[in-house]
Protein backbone atom coordinates (compact mmCIF):
# COMPACT_ATOMS: atom_id res chain seq x y z
CA UNK A 1 0.00 0.00 0.00
CA UNK A 2 2.95 2.49 0.48
CA UNK A 3 4.47 2.05 -2.43
CA UNK A 4 1.62 2.13 -4.22
CA UNK A 5 0.75 5.90 -2.77
CA UNK A 6 4.20 6.70 -3.12
CA UNK A 7 4.10 5.90 -6.83
CA UNK A 8 0.99 7.91 -6.83
CA UNK A 9 2.11 11.23 -5.13
CA UNK A 10 5.21 10.66 -7.48
CA UNK A 11 2.91 10.50 -10.72
CA UNK A 12 0.97 13.85 -9.34
CA UNK A 13 4.09 15.75 -9.04
CA UNK A 14 5.47 14.76 -12.25
CA UNK A 15 2.34 16.00 -13.45
CA UNK A 16 2.43 19.29 -11.76
CA UNK A 17 6.19 20.14 -12.92
CA UNK A 18 5.31 19.41 -16.93
CA UNK A 19 2.09 21.76 -16.18
CA UNK A 20 4.35 24.43 -14.65
CA UNK A 21 6.35 23.85 -17.58
CA UNK A 22 3.25 23.98 -20.38
CA UNK A 23 2.10 27.11 -18.20
CA UNK A 24 5.99 28.70 -18.87
CA UNK A 25 6.03 28.97 -22.50
CA UNK A 26 2.54 31.04 -22.64
CA UNK A 27 3.27 33.43 -19.84
CA UNK A 28 6.23 34.33 -21.46
CA UNK A 29 4.47 35.05 -24.95
CA UNK A 30 1.58 36.97 -23.01
CA UNK A 31 3.90 39.11 -21.38
CA UNK A 32 6.25 39.44 -24.01
CA UNK A 33 3.17 40.51 -26.68
CA UNK A 34 1.79 43.21 -23.75
CA UNK A 35 5.31 44.50 -24.05
CA UNK A 36 5.45 44.72 -26.98
CA UNK A 37 2.18 46.57 -27.26
CA UNK A 38 3.60 48.86 -24.74
CA UNK A 39 5.68 50.36 -27.20
CA UNK A 40 3.06 51.29 -29.87
CA UNK A 41 2.88 54.77 -28.79
CA UNK A 42 6.84 55.40 -29.24
CA UNK A 43 6.91 54.14 -33.16
CA UNK A 44 3.39 55.97 -34.22
CA UNK A 45 6.24 59.04 -33.25
CA UNK A 46 7.95 58.15 -36.15
CA UNK A 47 5.13 57.79 -38.60
CA UNK A 48 3.67 61.42 -40.37
CA UNK A 49 0.53 59.97 -41.58
CA UNK A 50 -2.73 60.88 -40.26
CA UNK A 51 -4.74 58.40 -37.88
CA UNK A 52 -6.90 56.66 -40.69
CA UNK A 53 -4.23 56.46 -42.76
CA UNK A 54 -1.90 54.36 -39.79
CA UNK A 55 -5.07 52.37 -39.20
CA UNK A 56 -5.71 51.20 -42.36
CA UNK A 57 -2.22 50.49 -42.95
CA UNK A 58 -1.71 48.50 -39.83
CA UNK A 59 -4.80 46.63 -40.18
CA UNK A 60 -3.25 45.71 -43.69
CA UNK A 61 0.23 44.86 -42.83
CA UNK A 62 -1.35 42.68 -39.77
CA UNK A 63 -4.38 40.84 -41.46
CA UNK A 64 -1.66 39.58 -44.15
CA UNK A 65 0.79 38.02 -41.87
CA UNK A 66 -1.92 36.26 -40.07
CA UNK A 67 -3.44 34.91 -43.11
CA UNK A 68 0.54 33.87 -43.63
CA UNK A 69 0.06 32.10 -40.13
CA UNK A 70 -2.60 30.29 -40.72
CA UNK A 71 -1.72 28.83 -44.10
CA UNK A 72 1.54 27.59 -42.35
CA UNK A 73 -0.39 26.57 -39.86
CA UNK A 74 -3.09 24.67 -42.13
CA UNK A 75 -5.53 26.72 -40.00
CA UNK A 76 -9.44 27.35 -42.21
CA UNK A 77 -12.21 29.47 -41.25
CA UNK A 78 -15.21 27.46 -41.69
CA UNK A 79 -17.53 30.07 -42.69
CA UNK A 80 -20.52 27.71 -43.09
CA UNK A 81 -20.26 27.80 -39.25
CA UNK A 82 -19.54 31.18 -38.50
CA UNK A 83 -22.57 32.71 -41.09
CA UNK A 84 -24.86 33.89 -37.88
CA UNK A 85 -21.53 36.14 -36.68
CA UNK A 86 -20.93 37.27 -39.85
CA UNK A 87 -22.86 40.82 -38.88
CA UNK A 88 -21.26 41.68 -35.68
CA UNK A 89 -17.73 40.76 -36.49
CA UNK A 90 -18.46 43.25 -39.06
CA UNK A 91 -19.83 45.89 -36.23
CA UNK A 92 -17.02 44.99 -34.01
CA UNK A 93 -14.46 45.32 -36.61
CA UNK A 94 -15.53 48.76 -37.56
CA UNK A 95 -15.42 49.36 -34.16
CA UNK A 96 -12.11 47.96 -33.74
CA UNK A 97 -10.75 50.57 -36.92
CA UNK A 98 -12.68 53.89 -34.81
CA UNK A 99 -10.77 52.46 -31.85
CA UNK A 100 -7.41 52.56 -32.98
CA UNK A 101 -8.05 55.83 -35.58
CA UNK A 102 -8.77 58.02 -31.89
CA UNK A 103 -5.95 55.87 -30.10
CA UNK A 104 -3.57 57.45 -32.64
CA UNK A 105 -5.36 60.51 -31.96
CA UNK A 106 -4.63 60.81 -28.59
CA UNK A 107 -0.94 60.02 -29.20
CA UNK A 108 -0.56 63.02 -31.30
CA UNK A 109 -2.61 65.24 -28.73
CA UNK A 110 -1.15 64.18 -25.22
CA UNK A 111 1.85 61.77 -23.55
CA UNK A 112 1.66 58.53 -24.51
CA UNK A 113 1.12 57.79 -20.68
CA UNK A 114 -1.93 59.86 -20.41
CA UNK A 115 -3.57 58.65 -23.60
CA UNK A 116 -2.48 55.18 -22.26
CA UNK A 117 -4.00 55.44 -19.09
CA UNK A 118 -7.18 56.81 -20.66
CA UNK A 119 -7.75 54.31 -23.07
CA UNK A 120 -7.35 51.55 -20.05
CA UNK A 121 -10.38 53.06 -19.34
CA UNK A 122 -12.41 50.04 -21.40
CA UNK A 123 -12.77 47.48 -18.77
CA UNK A 124 -14.75 49.72 -16.33
CA UNK A 125 -16.41 50.98 -19.49
CA UNK A 126 -17.10 47.10 -19.78
CA UNK A 127 -18.31 46.73 -15.89
CA UNK A 128 -20.69 49.78 -16.41
CA UNK A 129 -22.36 48.84 -19.32
CA UNK A 130 -22.73 44.81 -18.29
CA UNK A 131 -25.66 45.39 -16.14
CA UNK A 132 -27.78 47.00 -18.85
CA UNK A 133 -26.57 44.30 -21.66
CA UNK A 134 -26.19 41.38 -19.49
CA UNK A 135 -28.28 42.17 -16.80
CA UNK A 136 -25.57 41.46 -14.48
CA UNK A 137 -26.05 43.08 -10.62
CA UNK A 138 -23.42 44.77 -9.65
CA UNK A 139 -21.09 43.80 -6.61
CA UNK A 140 -20.31 46.06 -3.98
CA UNK A 141 -16.91 45.58 -5.18
CA UNK A 142 -17.71 46.54 -8.55
CA UNK A 143 -19.18 49.80 -7.73
CA UNK A 144 -16.38 50.43 -5.50
CA UNK A 145 -13.48 50.11 -8.69
CA UNK A 146 -15.81 51.61 -11.33
CA UNK A 147 -15.81 54.94 -8.70
CA UNK A 148 -12.30 54.72 -7.93
CA UNK A 149 -11.42 54.46 -11.27
CA UNK A 150 -13.28 57.30 -12.20
CA UNK A 151 -11.63 59.25 -9.38
CA UNK A 152 -8.21 57.96 -11.00
CA UNK A 153 -9.24 59.39 -14.42
CA UNK A 154 -10.17 62.81 -13.03
CA UNK A 155 -6.52 62.93 -11.77
CA UNK A 156 -5.00 62.12 -14.87
CA UNK A 157 -7.07 64.17 -16.54
CA UNK A 158 -7.14 67.35 -14.11
CA UNK A 159 -3.55 67.89 -12.96
CA UNK A 160 -0.68 70.20 -14.22
CA UNK A 161 1.97 67.96 -15.47
CA UNK A 162 0.93 67.48 -18.97
CA UNK A 163 1.71 70.75 -21.27
CA UNK A 164 0.14 73.70 -20.74
CA UNK A 165 -2.38 74.16 -23.28
CA UNK A 166 -5.72 72.64 -24.40
CA UNK A 167 -4.00 70.14 -26.64
CA UNK A 168 -4.00 67.45 -23.16
CA UNK A 169 -7.55 67.48 -22.78
CA UNK A 170 -8.24 67.13 -26.40
CA UNK A 171 -5.80 63.96 -26.18
CA UNK A 172 -7.29 62.32 -23.21
CA UNK A 173 -10.59 62.93 -24.55
CA UNK A 174 -9.94 60.73 -27.87
CA UNK A 175 -8.26 58.27 -25.62
CA UNK A 176 -11.70 58.00 -23.94
CA UNK A 177 -13.33 57.49 -27.46
CA UNK A 178 -10.99 55.14 -27.99
CA UNK A 179 -11.74 53.26 -24.60
CA UNK A 180 -15.43 53.48 -25.43
CA UNK A 181 -14.89 52.10 -29.12
CA UNK A 182 -12.55 48.90 -27.31
CA UNK A 183 -15.03 48.31 -24.98
CA UNK A 184 -18.04 48.36 -27.29
CA UNK A 185 -15.46 45.13 -29.37
CA UNK A 186 -15.45 43.41 -26.21
CA UNK A 187 -18.68 43.76 -25.56
CA UNK A 188 -19.52 43.09 -28.95
CA UNK A 189 -17.36 39.84 -28.95
CA UNK A 190 -19.26 38.53 -25.58
CA UNK A 191 -22.17 37.96 -28.09
CA UNK A 192 -20.00 36.02 -31.17
CA UNK A 193 -20.14 32.54 -29.78
CA UNK A 194 -18.99 30.60 -33.28
CA UNK A 195 -15.74 32.08 -34.34
CA UNK A 196 -12.79 31.95 -31.62
CA UNK A 197 -9.30 33.58 -31.40
CA UNK A 198 -6.88 34.68 -34.42
CA UNK A 199 -9.78 33.57 -36.74
CA UNK A 200 -11.82 35.95 -35.00
CA UNK A 201 -9.67 38.76 -35.13
CA UNK A 202 -8.62 38.37 -39.05
CA UNK A 203 -12.31 38.79 -39.84
CA UNK A 204 -12.09 41.69 -37.50
CA UNK A 205 -9.21 42.94 -39.77
CA UNK A 206 -11.09 43.04 -42.88
CA UNK A 207 -13.98 44.46 -41.59
CA UNK A 208 -11.96 47.11 -40.26
CA UNK A 209 -9.89 47.73 -43.54
CA UNK A 210 -13.48 47.98 -45.99
CA UNK A 211 -14.55 50.86 -43.43
CA UNK A 212 -10.79 53.06 -43.63
CA UNK A 213 -10.09 52.73 -46.89
CA UNK A 214 -13.76 55.24 -47.65
CA UNK A 215 -12.28 56.94 -44.55
CA UNK A 216 -8.61 57.13 -45.88
CA UNK A 217 -9.81 58.74 -48.99
CA UNK A 218 -12.07 60.82 -48.30
CA UNK A 219 -9.85 62.58 -45.35
CA UNK A 220 -6.42 63.33 -47.49
CA UNK A 221 -5.98 60.05 -48.57
CA UNK A 222 -2.22 57.84 -49.66
CA UNK A 223 0.48 59.91 -48.42
CA UNK A 224 3.08 56.84 -48.17
CA UNK A 225 5.44 59.37 -50.46
CA UNK A 226 6.07 61.33 -47.00
CA UNK A 227 7.39 58.58 -45.31
CA UNK A 228 11.52 58.79 -44.71
CA UNK A 229 13.45 55.34 -44.21
CA UNK A 230 12.61 55.81 -40.51
CA UNK A 231 9.03 56.50 -41.12
CA UNK A 232 8.65 53.33 -43.52
CA UNK A 233 10.39 50.59 -40.48
CA UNK A 234 8.30 52.09 -38.38
CA UNK A 235 5.23 51.25 -40.06
CA UNK A 236 6.18 48.19 -40.61
CA UNK A 237 7.04 47.35 -36.93
CA UNK A 238 3.80 48.78 -36.06
CA UNK A 239 1.32 46.35 -38.61
CA UNK A 240 3.63 43.27 -38.92
CA UNK A 241 5.24 43.37 -35.01
CA UNK A 242 2.80 45.26 -32.94
CA UNK A 243 -0.20 43.64 -34.61
CA UNK A 244 0.41 41.13 -36.89
CA UNK A 245 3.21 39.00 -34.49
CA UNK A 246 1.62 40.17 -31.05
CA UNK A 247 -1.43 39.26 -31.82
CA UNK A 248 -0.84 35.63 -32.85
CA UNK A 249 1.54 35.33 -29.71
CA UNK A 250 -1.15 36.76 -28.02
CA UNK A 251 -4.29 34.45 -28.67
CA UNK A 252 -1.85 31.48 -28.85
CA UNK A 253 -1.03 32.03 -25.08
CA UNK A 254 -4.54 32.70 -24.12
CA UNK A 255 -6.18 30.19 -25.12
CA UNK A 256 -3.78 28.02 -22.36
CA UNK A 257 -3.70 30.37 -19.43
CA UNK A 258 -6.77 31.13 -16.48
CA UNK A 259 -8.27 34.23 -17.27
CA UNK A 260 -7.44 35.61 -13.66
CA UNK A 261 -3.43 35.16 -15.13
CA UNK A 262 -4.09 36.50 -18.54
CA UNK A 263 -5.79 39.47 -16.62
CA UNK A 264 -2.58 40.19 -14.64
CA UNK A 265 -0.03 40.40 -17.06
CA UNK A 266 -2.22 42.32 -19.38
CA UNK A 267 -1.37 45.01 -17.38
CA UNK A 268 2.29 45.08 -18.32
CA UNK A 269 1.26 46.82 -21.13
CA UNK A 270 -0.09 50.38 -19.54
CA UNK A 271 3.02 50.11 -17.26
CA UNK A 272 5.56 49.89 -20.60
CA UNK A 273 3.64 52.63 -22.08
CA UNK A 274 4.30 54.38 -19.02
CA UNK A 275 8.00 53.45 -18.73
CA UNK A 276 8.00 54.74 -22.31
CA UNK A 277 6.24 58.04 -21.93
CA UNK A 278 8.82 59.10 -19.13
CA UNK A 279 12.08 57.75 -19.00
CA UNK A 280 12.38 57.10 -23.18
CA UNK A 281 10.72 60.15 -24.76
CA UNK A 282 10.97 62.38 -21.25
CA UNK A 283 7.19 63.14 -21.37
CA UNK A 284 5.97 65.10 -18.24
CA UNK A 285 3.92 62.88 -15.84
CA UNK A 286 2.83 64.73 -12.19
CA UNK A 287 2.80 62.74 -8.79
CA UNK A 288 -0.91 63.00 -8.65
CA UNK A 289 -1.19 61.84 -11.98
CA UNK A 290 1.02 58.91 -11.69
CA UNK A 291 -1.28 58.18 -8.74
CA UNK A 292 -4.42 58.53 -10.68
CA UNK A 293 -3.17 56.26 -13.01
CA UNK A 294 -2.37 53.70 -10.24
CA UNK A 295 -5.85 54.16 -8.77
CA UNK A 296 -6.98 53.47 -12.70
CA UNK A 297 -4.61 50.33 -13.46
CA UNK A 298 -5.23 48.94 -9.49
CA UNK A 299 -8.86 49.01 -9.20
CA UNK A 300 -9.52 47.82 -12.74
CA UNK A 301 -7.05 44.70 -12.20
CA UNK A 302 -9.04 43.65 -8.73
CA UNK A 303 -12.17 44.11 -10.92
CA UNK A 304 -11.07 41.83 -13.42
CA UNK A 305 -9.43 39.67 -10.69
CA UNK A 306 -12.79 39.15 -9.31
CA UNK A 307 -14.48 38.63 -12.39
CA UNK A 308 -12.45 35.89 -14.16
CA UNK A 309 -12.73 33.70 -10.51
CA UNK A 310 -16.69 33.85 -10.65
CA UNK A 311 -16.25 32.84 -14.46
CA UNK A 312 -13.57 30.03 -14.08
CA UNK A 313 -11.21 31.62 -16.13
Amino acid sequence: MKTGYYSSAGKKEGAGAKRMVSMRRPKIMLSVSMAIFGTLGLFTRYIPLSSGELALYRAILAAALIIVYLAAARQKIDFKSIRRDVPLLLVSGVAMGINWILLFQAYRYTTISAATLSYYFAPVIVTAASPLLFREKLTAKQILCFVMSTVGLIMVIGTGGLKQSGSDLTGILFGLGAALFYAAVILLNKFIRNVAGIHRTLLQFFAAIVILIPYVACTGGVNLSSLNGIGWISLLIVGLVHTGVTYCMYFSALKDLPGQEAAILSYIDPLVAVIVSVLILGESMSAPQFIGGALILGFTLWNEKDSTKQTGG
